[in-house]
């Protein structure tokens, strides 16, 4: 039953923070109250609404003492990220994101406008989602504060609408919180995912998809004609489910919910509206990002100087000091493809973006300025940041003292530094020796992933459809500090095209080892590949010099590097075979999943073929899918 109301579940202001072993995890928890606190009846209604809709463990209420005030805990599960996408936005997505907001008790919306905070109890430091949710909620609530009232809401919950119309089709999504109602609420150990709650539904549908191509949908397997299509494809339930809310998702993230189930229920709806779709908008002004080739990984400021210079006042550059600690080899790769970058002859065209830094001596203007560039006063900088390796060893790794002979050599230096670190929008994470790709022959291996969730789900939808396989992408160093921040682009007929377009526009592509490296420029000068004794040598050596001097082996010992990625593409139509080099001419069809860099002229083996069987077993060993 979920008649207990506001007050029956509060508890004591001394449980309330940090001090206790549970923390924020009082989900209904009794305690103390004063008789004479008078609790609004629609703040009832409204925790009623989040229970029956969620589940009691989605809200938990705390009731002060003393004073009209209630703090009202709102739990969204994030279990919807992929581990690797919540590595990247550094949350644990076993753990739900709280939404505190503070209300007047005895006036509920009649009172003051509720202050916000959010957080996860696990996540003590560089919260930076939440930092950026806790923006736009603030803004959210701001606006819907001045239409609100207790009275209002009353007549908007007398409105109650099904998902589904009756012919079967679908109503505006972004106004319904679920898809079954309130009474028809499920006891499970966790929220249940929305695609599962459809499972039942006997409807028949037809969506458009880009190209023109038909999705056809029918329960329980009855077939649908559709008029005038060429080409059909059935689909399951779920599938149909996820390529609709994937697709939506960004065109409706920011649509207002319904009030119909309440203010707390409107304001879960909208932060789940969102978070799969931070990374889109900018972390400062909420105004999508205009990418040409759609939206990365990781949330970031847009280029605007307002949000620059609010971006570094918010602490968020902060992270970089985290990510010189734990994740030093990256750091080293991206200076790396930096300074190849800017020291390219191409560099007017291919350093994109220029970084955007504000000056340590005067906050309100910019040392490096997109709109006044300095190749030379940037190259001056990057040539006085320290190497990795000497940062890592350094008073013991004080970053503190990094930071000091740094600013010694040159002011500019860590403020470049922390701008290259933060600016990466892709998640790069070196793999250790056992997830390593014995065949590509070097220790220098690393995940990368730059879809952001709403692309890996519309990937994950067509993988279902027309399958996938994996293949190669290579491009000169020089490109990758572009690739990493904007993503695989169609360069076919653009001032970036460097290999010309013999095939169209698309992103070019390789099964074949050899064509990709050529591509990423091994075919300039002296290469050596390894033989298999001299791999078992150089893994010995490794292991050696790790035990001895653990920092010397992990990082890049040489400027001439060579790169390639291992990418997973959608076997559909689209993709055009021309022998050994394929074309992608949708950008959504191909998501990178690993970089590989070689170095002092090193090559791989150039006759790798990823549709040989034993090197898909081990792709997909190595990334933990299941072979079908």
């Amino acid at each position: 039953m979920n008649s207990m109301s506001v007050r029956e579940q509060c508890w004591s202001e001394e449980d309330s923070e940090g001090d206790s072993d549970c923390e924020d995890f009082f989900y209904g928890a009794q305690g103390h109250y004063v008789a004479d606190l008078y609790c609004h009846p629609q703040l009832d209604t409204d925790v009623g609404a989040v229970k029956d809709i969620y589940s009691d463990c989605a809200v938990s209420v705390r009731e002060y003492e003393t004073i009209d005030d209630v703090d009202i805990d709102l739990h969204i599960n994030i279990g919807f990220l992929d581990e690797e996408v919540a590595s990247a936005w550094k949350v644990n997505r076993t753990e739900p994101v709280v939404l505190r907001l503070r209300f007047s008790l005895s006036q509920y919306l009649d009172g003051p406008e509720p202050s916000v905070d959010v957080f996860q109890p696990s996540c003590k430091d560089g919260f930076n989602l939440g930092l950026q949710l806790k923006r736009i909620l603030s803004t959210f609530i701001s606006n819907q504060w001045k239409h609100l009232s207790n009275e209002f809401l009353r007549t908007q919950q007398k409105k109650r609408h099904s998902w589904f119309k009756a012919g079967g089709t679908i109503k505006k999504c972004p106004n319904v919180p679920l898809i079954q109602g309130p009474g028809e609420k499920g006891r499970t150990t966790g929220p249940e995912p929305r695609v599962n709650r459809l499972m039942n539904r006997s409807v028949s549908c037809t969506m458009k998809v880009p190209k023109g191509e038909l999705l056809t949908y029918a329960p329980n397997g009855q077939s649908v004609a559709v008029p005038g299509s060429r080409s059909t494809v059935q689909i399951t339930t779920k599938q149909l489910i996820e390529l609709f809310f994937s697709s939506q998702a960004l065109l409706h993230c920011k649509s207002i919910p319904t009030l119909e189930y309440g203010f707390l229920v409107q304001i879960m709806k909208y932060s789940e509206q969102r978070i799969p779709t931070l990374n889109e908008y900018c972390v400062v002004c909420d105004e999508q990002h205009v990418f040409q080739n759609g939206s990365m990984l990781k949330p970031a400021v847009c280029t605007r100087e307002l949000c620059v210079f609010s971006f570094y006042t918010l602490g968020v550059m902060s992270g970089a000091v985290e990510d010189v600690a734990t994740g030093a080899e990256v750091v080293d790769l991206l200076v790396a493809m930096c300074r190849a970058a800017l020291e390219s002859s191409r560099k007017s065209i291919i350093f994109d973006p220029y970084p955007s830094v504000v000056d340590p001596f005067d906050s309100k203007a910019l040392a490096f300025n997109p709109k006044k560039r300095s190749y030379e006063r940037l190259q001056k900088a990057l040539d006085s940041i320290m190497s990795i390796r000497e940062i890592t060893q350094v008073s013991n790794g004080s970053y503190v003292e990094i930071k000091k002979q740094m600013d010694k050599l040159d002011p500019l230096a860590h403020p470049l530094l922390q701008w290259i670190i933060c600016s990466n929008r892709s998640h790069i994470v070196k793999l250790p020796l056992s997830r390593q790709l014995k065949f590509m022959h070097t220790t220098h291996q690393f995940l990368l992933l730059s879809s952001p969730p709403a692309k890996e789900a519309r990937f994950r939808t067509a993988r279902k459809l027309y399958g996938s396989t994996f293949a190669f992408h290579g491009s000169h160093i020089e490109n990758w500090h572009s690739i990493l921040r904007n993503g695989l682009v169609n360069a076919s007929y653009t001032k970036l095209q460097l290999h010309g377009a013999a095939y169209g526009k698309g992103i070019y592509l390789s099964p074949i080892s050899s064509i990709s490296f050529g591509y990423s420029g091994m075919g300039k000068g002296q290469h050596h590949m390894p033989t298999k004794e001299e791999l078992v040598q150089h893994y010995n050596r490794v292991n050696t010099i790790s035990q001895s001097r653990p920092v010397q082996s992990r990082f890049l010992q040489s400027r001439n590097l060579n790169c390639v990625a291992l990418c997973e593409v959608i076997t559909s139509k689209d993709l055009q075979k021309h022998g050994n080099i394929w074309v992608c001419p949708v950008p959504d069809h191909v998501c990178t999943r690993f970089f590989f860099v070689y170095e002092d002229g090193q090559v791989g083996d150039a006759n790798i073929n990823t549709q040989e069987p034993h090197i898909q077993r081990e792709i997909l060993r190595v990334i933990g899918m299941q072979a079908s």
